[in-house]
């Protein structure tokens, strides 16, 4: 689970509603398109305040950054039916949300199962984004061990699924008694976003994360520039898996010091910093 190191909006940034031919969302947006438009994609049970640290410095660097809940995610809609959360119609999500944001190709960054979903639209069509960024993301189905952990979770999805409290409680039991606690604002947020995620949502995203597919090469044939950018350490994808999928893809690679899984969270200031510059080389290319 990504944890944001706060959840109270800079003050430079502001929560609206997206509207797209695909449906609304909600999002938080930063800054103006001075050298372009970034479009954040959270993975799973992530929400767009993921990305809260990465606005301020973003938007300062001269571009405008709008991070999305996805369909059914903490303060987007979405059905209590399994369809519309496939892997491929999360993917139609986002070149809408890239035409709502006007402007031109926006650059696309998708954290962990956000990358498998920005990957996705990508090779559907690569003319709505100006260069992808697969933050903590894989070449294809998680790690053995965290899939052992996602087939418990989404078990426990199918069964109690209409009383996400009680699946919140059990998943947090699971939880190692050494890890820090959270603040009592964080704490409340990420027992909120739960109970406003759709089950269903994370029902059908968790069974993608055990079973997608290598489209790596695939996605190496696709004419955008690429960055591959991780912590040192990541439990849900190796760092030695990213490395050869950043290599397969011609990618430029970047490992973030003192991260993990969520560079994002965990060390926002360098994870900026290597957007920025990644996205200015795109401009002078």
């Amino acid at each position: 689970m990504s944890k944001p190191p706060f959840v109270t909006l800079p003050s430079t940034a502001r929560a609206r509603r997206l509207a797209t031919a695909r449906g609304e969302f909600a999002v938080h947006e930063a800054g103006a398109p001075v050298r372009g438009t970034a479009l954040l994609v959270p993975g799973y049970t992530g929400s767009k305040e993921d990305f809260i640290a990465l606005l301020e410095p973003l938007a300062a660097a001269g571009y405008r950054v709008v991070a999305v809940d996805g369909r059914g995610q903490y303060e987007s809609p979405g059905p209590r039916e399994e369809a519309p959360y496939a892997l491929e119609e999360l993917a139609r999500d986002l070149p809408a949300q890239a035409a709502a944001l006007g402007g031109g190709p926006v650059h696309l960054v998708g954290h962990s199962f956000g990358g498998l979903v920005s990957r996705a639209a990508v090779l559907r069509d690569a003319a709505p984004f100006a260069s992808l960024t697969l933050m903590s993301s894989g070449p294809a189905a998680i790690d053995e061990g965290q899939q052992a952990r996602t087939k418990l979770l989404v078990a426990a999805l199918e069964a109690l699924g209409d009383d996400m409290p009680a699946v919140w409680a059990a998943m947090r039991a699971q939880d190692p008694p050494d890890l820090a606690p959270d603040s009592p604002e964080v704490a409340r947020f990420l027992r909120e976003r739960w109970l406003a995620t759709v089950p269903e949502q994370l029902i059908v995203t968790g069974r993608a994360l055990i079973s997608e597919q290598d489209r790596v090469d695939a996605l190496a044939a696709v004419a955008l520039p690429k960055l591959v950018l991780s912590g040192i350490i990541d439990s849900a994808w190796p760092v030695p898996l990213m490395d050869d999928m950043a290599r397969r893809l011609g990618a430029e690679r970047v490992l973030v010091p003192g991260a993990e899984h969520s560079p994002n969270a965990e060390n926002p200031q360098v994870t900026a910093g290597a957007l920025v510059a990644f996205w200015d080389s795109c401009t002078d290319r």
